[in-house]
C-alpha cells in the first residue's frame, strides 16, 4: 500500500461522487458536493468512510436533490458519511465544535459549484485564523484527554493508528494548529510520519478486511512481510516510531501554543528576551536555548546543564539547540566528573518535567552522548501486557516515580540512575536483571560513582525484583521469607534503596502493579528485614570526627581568616573564626547571599575555633569579597533571613529526624531537603536560636537533594536530651517548610 494507491481509491470514489451529481442535480442548483475530513485530504484507506457534504447557498431549495444523489452511491457500495449544510450552517458548526472545524478545514471539490466550494474554503479557513484564540483551547482540552484516555500509539500493547497519542489524528490536529499562523510546527518531518502511518494503516485495512484502526499482537509478522522490514519486532520499532515522532511534535507544539497564550497581551520585546539560567544556557520564550558566550567544543558538560535546567524549569529543551548539542559539545572525559554527574541526577529528578526533554534528547540523537547503551531498551516492548509502556519509556516513568521518594534514601543519585538502568538488560535470552547487573556497573563506573556507589547500583539492578517477587510469592509469617532478602541484600542502605526503586518501578509499571495489596505486602516485608538488619549490627557509637588542620597565622592573629583553593570544577574554601553559637549560620548565609552553590561541607572543632571547609560550584571566589560580607552578616548590618527563604509551596517536604543510636558525644540531627542556597543557614539559624551549638556538620549535595547531618551539643556541651532534640527537629522543620 502507498500515495498511489491512496491516490487511485480517491479519483476512483470521486468519479463516482461526479456521476452522481451529476444525475440527481441539474448544472444550476447553486450547491456543491465536497469531500471533507480523510476524504478530503485524499487519504481513503480500503475501508474507509467517504466523508461528504451536499453545501449550498443560503435560500436555495435542492428539493430532492439530495435523495438522489445518497443513493447511487449506496447502490455503489460505498459507505457514506454524509450531510447537507448551507454555508452558514457550516460556519455554525465549526463554532460548536473544534472536531467540525478542523474536518472543513480540509474540504475538496467533488462535483457542482466551483466557486462556492472556492468560497467554502477560503471562508473556514479565515474563519479558523480569526477565532483561533478562542478555538484553540477547546481544542487542546479535547486532544489531551484523548491522551490521557487512549495512551501513546508508541507503547499500547495493541496500538490504535488514529486515536492514540501520536496517531494520525494528532497529525491532523497539528497540521490544524499550523494553519492558524500561531506557533509553527516541523511540517516536512511531520508529514513524512503521516504518510507513513497511512501506509501502516492500509495494511492493516487490508489484513482485517474491515475498517479497524488497532494493531492486533497476531498481525505484526504479517505487516512486517506487507511492509517489506525485517520481523515483527522490526515492524514493532517502525510503527512505535512514528507514533513516538508525532508524540513528540504534539507535545512541542503545544506547549509553543500555551507560551503564545501566555506572552498574549504583554508588550513583546523586538528581540528575543534572553534569561540567564545556568553558563551557556538561557530561557527564551519558554524553550531553552544557548546564550550567545556558549562553546559547545570547550564544555562538555553543556548538555546535560542545558537538558537539567529544561527539565526542573518544565520547558522546552529546544530540539535545534540539542541537535547542536548533539554534534558540537566536547566529549565527556572517563570517568565523569563530580559536576557531569550531579547534573544527570538533576536532570533525573526533575519529575514530569523529564520526560519531554529525555524525548527530545532521543529525537536530536543527544542522548548517544550521554547514554550510548539505551539503545539497547530504545522502543523494546515488554513480554508482559502488564506494562504499560515499551522498556524504555518504562525506564523514564520509573525515573518520575523515583523523584517523589529521595527523601526516603541517603543516595538519591543511586536511587535514580538505578531506576534508569534497572532494564538494561533486556531485550536478551538472558534473565534481564542477571544481563544488566554487569552493564549497569560499567555504565555506573564510566559516571564517576565511587566504588561503593557502583557496587549498590549493580546489586541493586541484579535484585531490583527481589522484594516483589518475594513478598507476593511467600507467606509473609514465615521467618524464612525475610531470610530470602536478607541472603542477597544483607545492608541497611542497599535495602532501603531496593524498597524505594520497588516503589517506583511497581508505580511506573501500572497501578494493579502497585495495589494496596501488593504495596502493604512489599512495605511489610522490608520493614521486617529492615528491623532485623538494624537490630543484629551493633549500635555505632559515632561521635564528633577527630580531624586536625594547622591554624592559621591570620587567624591566630585576628581571630578570623578565609582561604580560597581553586579545584578543576570549583573552589575549597577554607574558614578558621572564633567558635561562637550561630557561627555556622552566618557562614552558611554568606555563601547563599552570593548565590553560590555548595555541594559538600565539613565542620570541626579545634578550640578555641571552629574549622568549616566548603566545596562550591563556583571559581574564582576572592576570599577579601567573602571576608566582608561575613562580618556584615556576624555584625548585624546584613539581615540574611529576608533574602533566603524556605522552598516554594510544592516541592516535597523535608525529612528530619534524629539519629538516637548514632552518637555519643553528640546528637545526631539528619536532614533532607531539596538543595538551594540558604538550607544550611536555615538549619543553623533555626538552632542558633535555640542556643544549640553544631559540633560537626556534614553537607552533601546529591542530584537535587541536599543530605546534611549535624553533630549537636548544648551550648554547655553534652549532647541534647530527648526533649530538647525533639525541639530541635521541629524547629528546623518549620525553618525549613516555612511554618
Amino acid at each position: 500500500m502507498s500515495a498511489t494507491d491512496r491516490s487511485r481509491r480517491t479519483a476512483e470514489a470521486d468519479e463516482v461522487c461526479a456521476r452522481a451529481y451529476a444525475d440527481a442535480a441539474g448544472p444550476e442548483s447553486g450547491a456543491a458536493l465536497v469531500a471533507v475530513g480523510g476524504y478530503g485530504r485524499g487519504e481513503l484507506a480500503p475501508y474507509s468512510d467517504w466523508d461528504v457534504v451536499l453545501v449550498h447557498d443560503e435560500g436555495i431549495d435542492l428539493g430532492e436533490t439530495a435523495t438522489k444523489l445518497w443513493y447511487p452511491l449506496w447502490d455503489h457500495g460505498a459507505k457514506i458519511d454524509h450531510s447537507v449544510r448551507s454555508l452558514p450552517e457550516m460556519l455554525g458548526a465549526a463554532d460548536g465544535d473544534p472536531r467540525v472545524a478542523l474536518g472543513l478545514l480540509d474540504v475538496r471539490h467533488l462535483a457542482g459549484d466551483t466557486n462556492l466550494t472556492l468560497r467554502l474554503r477560503a471562508t473556514m479557513l479565515a474563519h479558523w485564523r480569526k477565532n483561533a484564540v478562542q478555538q484553540l483551547p477547546a481544542l487542546r482540552q479535547l486532544t489531551f484527554a484523548r491522551h490521557e484516555l487512549l495512551g501513546e500509539l508508541a507503547h499500547a500493547s495493541v496500538p490504535d493508528l488514529k486515536e492514540m497519542s501520536g496517531g494520525l489524528r494528532d497529525a491532523t490536529v497539528l497540521n490544524a494548529v499550523v494553519a492558524t499562523w500561531l506557533v509553527d510546527v516541523p511540517q516536512v518531518e511531520l508529514e513524512r510520519c503521516r504518510l507513513s502511518l497511512l501506509d501502516v494503516r492500509d495494511v492493516v485495512h487490508e489484513l482485517a478486511g474491515r475498517a479497524v484502526d488497532r494493531i492486533a499482537p497476531e498481525m505484526w509478522d504479517e505487516l512486517a512481510a506487507r511492509l517489506e522490514l525485517g520481523d515483527a519486532r522490526a515492524a514493532q520499532a517502525f510503527v512505535r516510531e512514528l507514533g513516538r515522532r508525532i508524540t513528540h511534535l504534539s507535545r512541542l507544539t503545544w506547549r509553543r501554543v500555551d507560551a503564545y497564550f501566555r506572552q498574549r497581551g504583554a508588550a513583546s520585546p523586538r528581540r528575543p528576551q534572553l534569561i540567564p539560567l545556568a553558563p551557556g544556557v538561557a530561557l527564551a520564550y519558554d524553550e531553552v536555548v544557548l546564550d550567545r558566550n556558549a562553546r559547545p567544543d570547550r564544555d562538555p558538560l553543556l548538555l546535560l546543564r542545558a537538558a537539567a535546567e529544561a527539565a526542573e524549569h518544565d520547558v522546552v529543551l529546544a530540539p535545534a539547540t540539542a541537535a547542536r548539542l548533539a554534534r558540537e559539545c566536547a566529549p565527556l572525559p572517563v570517568p565523569w566528573p563530580e559536576e557531569a554527574r550531579n547534573l544527570l541526577v538533576r536532570l533525573l529528578a526533575a519529575g514530569r518535567g523529564l520526560r519531554d526533554v529525555w524525548e527530545t534528547l532521543e529525537e536530536t540523537g543527544a542522548l548517544d552522548r550521554i547514554l550510548p547503551e539505551w539503545e539497547r531498551i530504545r522502543l523494546l516492548p515488554h513480554a508482559s501486557v502488564i506494562h504499560r509502556f515499551t522498556v524504555d519509556r518504562h525506564s523514564v516513568e520509573t525515573c518520575i516515580e523515583a523523584a517523589g521518594l529521595i527523601r526516603s534514601v541517603r543516595r538519591p543519585d543511586v536511587l535514580l540512575v538505578t531506576a534508569l538502568l534497572h532494564d538494561i538488560g533486556k531485550g536478551e535470552l538472558t534473565e534481564h536483571s542477571v544481563a544488566g547487573a554487569p552493564i549497569a556497573r560499567v555504565i555506573a563506573g564510566r559516571m564517576g560513582f565511587d566504588a561503593r556507589a557502583v557496587d549498590l547500583i549493580a546489586t541493586l539492578v541484579r535484585w531490583h525484583l527481589l522484594l516483589a517477587m518475594t513478598a507476593t510469592t511467600r507467606d509473609p509469617e514465615d521467618p524464612a521469607t525475610v531470610d530470602v532478602v536478607l541472603e542477597r541484600i544483607d545492608d541497611p542502605e542497599a535495602l532501603s534503596l531496593l524498597t524505594a526503586l520497588t516503589e517506583a518501578d511497581s508505580r511506573a509499571t501500572s497501578p494493579k502493579a502497585w495495589s494496596s495489596w501488593r504495596s502493604r505486602l512489599i512495605l511489610g516485608l522490608a520493614a521486617r528485614a529492615q528491623r532485623q538488619l538494624e537490630g543484629g549490627a551493633s549500635a555505632r557509637a559515632a561521635g564528633v570526627p577527630d580531624e586536625h588542620l594547622e591554624i592559621p597565622r591570620e587567624a591566630r592573629k585576628r581571630g578570623l581568616s578565609f582561604d580560597v583553593e581553586s579545584l578543576p570544577d570549583g573552589s575549597r574554601v577554607t574558614v578558621v573564626a572564633q567558635d561562637r553559637v550561630g557561627l555556622l549560620a552566618d557562614m552558611a548565609a554568606t555563601f547563599g547571599l552570593q548565590r553560590v552553590a555548595v555541594r559538600s561541607a565539613r565542620v570541626w572543632m579545634q578550640e578555641p575555633y571552629a574549622i568549616t571547609v566548603w566545596e562550591v560550584a563556583d571559581a574564582d571566589l576572592d576570599p577579601r569579597v567573602l571576608r566582608e560580607r561575613f562580618e556584615a552578616i556576624s555584625d548585624g548590618r546584613i539581615d540574611p533571613s529576608t533574602r533566603l527563604k524556605p522552598a516554594a509551596a510544592g516541592t516535597l517536604a523535608p525529612s528530619v529526624v534524629i539519629r538516637p543510636d548514632a552518637g555519643t558525644r553528640a546528637t545526631v540531627l539528619e536532614v533532607r531537603t531539596a538543595d538551594r542556597p540558604g538550607v544550611v543557614y536555615l538549619v543553623a539559624a533555626a538552632l542558633a536560636r535555640l542556643d544549640i551549638t553544631v559540633r560537626s556538620a556534614h553537607v552533601d549535595t546529591l542530584g537535587p537533594q541536599a543530605v546534611d547531618v549535624f553533630y549537636l551539643q548544648e551550648a554547655s556541651a553534652g549532647a541534647l536530651g530527648e526533649e530538647r532534640a525533639a525541639t530541635a527537629a521541629t524547629a528546623v522543620r518549620s525553618a525549613l517548610a516555612g511554618d
